[in-house]
C-alpha cells in the first residue's frame, strides 16, 4: 500500500509544524489534529493512509486513541506509527498492544522517520 495522505496527530504546534515540513517536502499530503476528538474527525473527513500519533495529549492519549482507531473496522487498516518522547521499553510494548506498527522517539530523526514510513508503504 503506498503511503501518500498522513494524519499527524500531536498537541505540540511545533511538532505538528516541523513534522509537516518535513513530509510535504519529501512528497505528501498532510493533516493535522491536536487531539483525539480533532483526529476522529480527521479520520471521518479524510482517509489517511499512515497516522503519526503522539502519546501525551490533552484528554484521550495516544495509547487510547491508536486503540480505538485499530479496532475500529473502518480504521483497522490503517498503519500507526507512535511518534513520542516516551523512551521506555515498556511504553514501546504497550504502543504495540495497543495495534501501532512502529514507534519513533523524539526528537525525531528524519531519516528514521522516513525510512520506517517507507517499509510500512
Amino acid at each position: 500500500m503506498p503511503v501518500h495522505n498522513i494524519l499527524i496527530v500531536d498537541d505540540s504546534k511545533t511538532e505538528l509544524y516541523f513534522l509537516s515540513d518535513l513530509l510535504t517536502k519529501h512528497g505528501f499530503a498532510v493533516n493535522t489534529a491536536e487531539n483525539g476528538e480533532q483526529a476522529l474527525a480527521m479520520l471521518a473527513a479524510v482517509k489517511p493512509d499512515l497516522i503519526l500519533m503522539d502519546v501525551v495529549m490533552p484528554g484521550q492519549n495516544g495509547f487510547q486513541l491508536t486503540r480505538q482507531i485499530t479496532r475500529d473496522p473502518a480504521y483497522s487498516g490503517i498503519p500507526v506509527i507512535m511518534c513520542t518522547s516516551k523512551k521506555l521499553e515498556t511504553d514501546k510494548v504497550w504502543a504495540m498492544r495497543q495495534g501501532a506498527s512502529d514507534y519513533v522517539i523524539k526528537p525525531v530523526n528524519a531519516t528514521e522517520l522516513l525510512d520506517k514510513i517507507r517499509a510500512i508503504a
